[in-house]
C-alpha cells in the first residue's frame, strides 16, 4: 500500500524545498522527493548555481582586490597567488554545509525525503525510482511540480564538461583556461567569465544581440558593458556561433554576424555555453495525465494550478522570471493555497542581481518597458560618483535610476549599477510591493556616509531635486 501525503513535492530546489517547509508549518503531512544522484538537496542553485557561484565571485573579488587595489591603500600584500584547489574546496564546503541545513530543515518541518526520479503515474499518485532500481509509491491528495530548469542547448556546440562546458563545468575547471570563450551575454555568463578574468583568463564574450543584459534597462546594459570593458572583458556583439571543433589544444569556434555573412574561427581553451536555460519537465508524466505545457516548455498554470486537479507547478517550469528567489516565493504560497490560505506572488517585485564587481540589480519596468506601453513617467537618477561612501572606498562605477509614474509618483522601476547593488535594491522593492512614490524614499532619512542615499538622492532627483550633485 502507498504511503499516504496531503502534498508530495517533485524536486527539492528553493521552490520545491520551501513549499515543503512552509507547507510542515501549516501542519500538512508533506514529502519531497529528489533525483538528484549525490542525495543532496538544494537543486540546481545550492549544488551547482547561485551558491557556488557566488563562493568563487566572492574568493576571486579578494584575489583581484589583494593584486590590484591593496597598494594604493596602503596594504602592502606581497607574494599573492591563486591556490585554485583549495578555492574549489570552499566553494564545496559552502555548498555541503548548505545542503546538509536544508536536510536539518526538512526533518524540522516533518518532511518525509524520498531519493530518486519522481513521475506522476495517475492523479493523486506518484512513482519514485531510486538509484537502486527500488520503486517506492505515494499517494497524494496534491502534488507540487518543482522540477526547475536545465541549460539550453546550442545546436552545433556539444557541452562535454570540459572543454565545452555548461555552467555547471565552468564551476570546476581544474586550471585557470588562458582564453575563455562565454556564449551569451547574460547574468549566468557575465557572472562566470568575471570569475575567472579576475583569476588570469582572457574572457570574450559572444552575444547574439546588440547588448549584453538584453532584458534589463537600456542605459543599465550600456554603462555595464563599459565598465566590464575597462576590467578586460572583451566582446562581441550581434554575433552568434554556429558551430565547435574540440582538439587536444583547445576548441575552434565558427562565428557569425547574427544578421548573416562571413563566418570567422575563434580559438579558444574553453567554451562556456550559457544562452539561457529551459523548463525540466522530462520523464514527469505530464503527458499521462494530461498536464497542459506551453509551446516553450512552461507548464501552464492559474496560481500555480495545473488543468488537472489536485496537481500545481511552481518555480522555473512556469512563467516568470527564472529565479531562486522567485520560486522560493512560490513555494510558499502554493502551500499555502492548499492550506486554504491565500497564497500570492507579485512578479512585478521580483528583483534580478548581477552578482559581479559591481554588482546589477533592477525590479520593475525599464525605461524601455514603459516608452512601450506608453506610460508618461518620470526618471531620477544618481551616480556613485557623488556618494561619499563610494567616494572614500574608490567604488564610484554605476547609478541609481529611479522610474515613477508622471501623474501618482508610484514607483514603477529601479535599476542599480554600483558596488552592493543587490542588497540596495530590496529598498525599492519593498516600496514598490507597497505602493509607495518615489518621495517616500526622498523623504525618508537614510544614514551617511552609506551608499544607500545614492538611492534617496536619485529618488530626490525624480522630482529634481537631488541634492549631493
Amino acid at each position: 500500500m502507498a504511503d499516504s501525503y496531503d502534498i508530495v513535492i517533485i524536486g527539492a530546489g528553493p521552490g520545491g524545498y520551501n513549499a515543503a517547509i512552509r507547507a510542515g508549518q501549516l501542519g500538512l503531512k508533506t514529502a519531497i522527493v529528489e533525483r538528484r544522484d549525490n542525495k543532496k538537496l538544494g537543486g540546481t542553485c545550492l549544488n551547482v548555481g547561485c551558491i557556488p557561484s557566488k563562493a568563487l565571485l566572492h574568493a576571486s573579488e579578494l584575489y583581484e582586490s589583494a593584486t590590484t587595489q591593496f597598494a594604493s591603500l596602503g596594504i602592502k600584500a606581497d607574494g599573492v597567488s591563486v591556490d585554485l584547489k583549495q578555492m574549489l574546496k570552499q566553494k564545496d564546503d559552502a555548498v555541503d554545509g548548505l545542503t546538509k541545513g536544508v536536510e536539518f530543515l526538512m526533518k524540522k518541518n516533518k518532511v518525509a525525503i524520498f531519493y530518486g526520479a519522481g513521475e506522476i503515474i495517475a492523479p493523486g499518485k506518484v512513482r519514485v525510482v531510486g538509484a537502486d532500481g527500488k520503486t517506492t509509491e505515494l499517494a497524494a491528495a496534491n502534488i507540487i511540480i518543482a522540477t526547475g530548469s536545465d541549460v539550453a542547448p546550442l545546436k552545433g556546440v556539444d557541452i562535454d564538461e570540459k572543454q565545452i562546458v555548461s555552467s555547471t563545468g565552468a564551476l570546476a575547471f581544474s586550471a585557470v583556461p588562458k582564453h575563455l570563450v562565454v556564449i551569451g551575454g547574460g547574468v549566468i555568463g557575465l557572472e562566470l567569465g568575471s570569475v575567472w578574468r579576475r583569476l588570469g583568463a582572457k574572457v570574450t564574450v559572444i552575444e547574439f544581440l546588440d547588448r549584453i543584459l538584453p532584458t534589463m534597462d537600456g542605459e543599465v546594459s550600456k554603462q555595464f558593458e563599459r565598465i566590464l570593458k575597462k576590467q578586460g572583458v572583451d566582446f562581441r556583439l550581434s554575433s552568434k556561433v554556429t558551430g565547435a571543433e574540440k582538439s587536444k589544444s583547445g576548441v575552434k569556434l565558427a562565428v557569425e554576424p547574427a544578421a548573416g555573412g562571413k563566418a570567422e574561427t575563434v580559438d579558444a581553451d574553453a567554451v562556456l555555453v550559457a544562452i539561457g536555460r529551459r523548463p525540466f519537465t522530462q520523464g514527469l508524466g505530464l503527458e499521462r495525465i494530461g498536464v497542459k505545457i506551453d509551446a516553450r516548455g512552461f507548464i501552464e498554470t492559474d496560481h500555480f494550478r495545473t488543468n488537472v486537479s489536485g496537481v500545481f507547478a511552481i518555480g522555473d517550469v512556469i512563467a516568470g522570471p527564472m529565479l531562486a528567489h522567485k520560486a522560493e516565493d512560490d513555494g510558499a504560497a502554493c502551500a499555502e493555497l492548499i492550506a486554504g490560505k491565500a497564497g500570492h506572488v507579485n512578479y512585478d517585485t521580483v528583483p534580478s542581481v548581477v552578482y559581479t564587481w559591481p554588482e546589477v540589480a533592477s525590479v520593475g519596468k525599464t525605461e524601455e518597458d514603459l516608452k512601450k506601453a506608453g506610460v508618461s513617467y518620470k526618471a531620477g537618477k544618481f551616480p556613485f560618483m557623488a556618494n561619499s561612501r563610494a567616494k572614500t572606498n574608490h567604488e564610484t562605477d554605476g547609478f541609481v535610476k529611479i522610474l515613477a509614474d508622471a501623474a501618482s509618483d508610484r514607483v514603477l522601476g529601479a535599476h542599480i549599477v554600483g558596488v552592493g547593488a543587490g542588497e540596495m535594491i530590496a529598498e525599492v522593492v519593498s516600496v514598490m510591493e507597497f505602493g509607495g512614490a518615489s518621495e517616500d524614499i526622498a523623504r525618508t532619512c537614510h544614514a551617511h556616509p552609506t551608499r544607500s542615499e545614492a538611492v534617496r538622492q536619485a529618488a530626490m532627483a525624480v522630482e529634481g531635486w537631488a541634492m549631493q550633485i
